[in-house]
């Protein structure tokens, strides 16, 4: 799908000529982050591209992941162009721009000198990423602390066809370009208040979800979590038949993951209606192209191991007044499956709430969007130094 946002030169002109430069700005105003799309643009048809990356970036540090990325539901279909055609690609839009600055080696963004104060980010994923931004460029000193061997965290679950880790380190480099920030990585950090006691004013915690949640049915141990399995794909590839447990945008990553390394056929397994998947256009689009199938109205309540592989045992569903039933009487077996991927979800950790420790990203909002996470990120940031002013005044 990347492959799909990334523009050539008469796609990208293209784009930006539809624009209609509304002077409410409905793009902006549906921008978690606070980017404008009608800005950057109106730069970028002016032919100044360096003043178009630097709308993107002051606003939004993920610029090159998030137009990589982006869902439909934010600044497209805000986009009153909708109304005479199609709404503008912006996402794609947006990374065009990034990456060909970064291409032209301009360095875009200026910072304020240091203040000599230091702030620890727990968590190099969006979230963390954003935040370290953000303090760098208010004159803080930044450590970032992340306890896996690379930046992206759950940025690294999205297959390499939607984003690569060489656009995430993209970003990364822009983020850190103004030298203020030290990272550490293999760092884990489980106590966040003695981080304190060693000369940091504050703590910016952006630590994601990392359990995921469980169905509590016979033979879950024969299925792999979404989170082990985007984590290393081809560790879990098999030529038969795969069965993706889940209706949202990271199954849709699974069952396509699934397809691309060689299964030979895909079914996701939805508890609701196929109108009820949270997918964008895009997503349904994708897995239309790469011929999985889909089974709604249909819950997983068993798995069994058998000499031809993983027996599945289902149950059809349906909308009552109390909410979603399962059917009486509706269970059937099925067999010949060689690996069942569950990806329904996943579960906050519980935060300890403390003086100068600020939260951002998934750990307080549930599985997010980039953009999303990115815009809490700026948010911690924001509270942090707010609380520095306080104590100073």
């Amino acid at each position: 799908m990347a492959e799909k946002r990334r523009l050539n030169k008469a796609q990208f002109k293209a784009e930006i000529e539809k624009c209609l430069h509304c002077a409410s700005k409905p793009c902006l105003k549906a921008c978690p982050i606070g980017c404008s799309p009608h800005d950057f643009i109106e730069a970028a048809k002016s032919g100044d591209m360096e003043k178009a990356a630097k709308i993107i970036l002051e606003a939004n540090p993920m610029g090159q992941t998030c137009g990589l990325v982006c869902p439909d539901h934010f600044c497209m279909k805000a986009c009153l162009r909708a109304n005479i055609d199609y709404s503008i690609k912006i996402p794609a839009v947006q990374a065009a721009i990034i990456s060909e600055v970064k291409k032209q080696g301009l360095n875009c963004l200026k910072c304020k000198t240091s203040n000599g104060m230091k702030v620890a980010v727990i968590g190099a994923g969006p979230a963390g990423m954003s935040a370290a931004a953000f303090l760098s460029r208010n004159g803080f000193d930044v450590a970032v602390f992340e306890r896996e061997n690379r930046i992206g965290g759950a940025m690294n679950l999205i297959p390499d066809f939607r984003l690569s880790y060489a656009d995430i380190l993209q970003d990364w480099e822009n983020v850190c370009a103004n030298g203020k920030i030290e990272l550490f990585l293999n760092s884990r950090i489980d106590d966040f208040s003695a981080l304190l006691t060693k000369g940091f004013c504050g703590v910016i915690a952006a630590i994601g979800e990392d359990e995921y949640t469980r169905l509590g049915i016979e033979g879950e141990a024969y299925a792999v979590s979404y989170f082990d399995y985007l984590k290393n794909p081809e560790s879990y590839k098999t030529q038969g038949s795969v069965a993706v447990v889940g209706g949202g945008a990271v199954a849709v990553d699974c069952a396509v993951t699934a397809k691309r390394l060689g299964a030979q056929a895909v079914e996701m397994i939805v508890r609701r209606r196929v109108p009820d998947m949270r997918v964008t256009l895009e997503e349904r689009n994708s897995l239309l192209e790469n011929q999985i199938d889909i089974t709604s109205m249909t819950r997983l309540c068993k798995i069994e191991k058998d000499d031809d592989g993983l027996v599945i045992h289902t149950c059809k569903t349906k909308f009552t007044a109390e909410g979603l039933k399962d059917i009486e009487g509706s269970i059937i077996k099925r067999s010949g499956f060689d690996r069942v991927i569950l990806a329904v979800g996943s579960k906050r950790p519980k935060l300890d709430e403390k003086e100068k420790i600020f939260y951002a990203g998934d750990c307080i909002l549930g599985a997010s969007t980039v953009v999303e996470a990115a815009a809490s990120g700026k948010k911690a940031a924001e509270n942090l130094m707010a609380m520095v002013a306080e104590i100073k005044a």
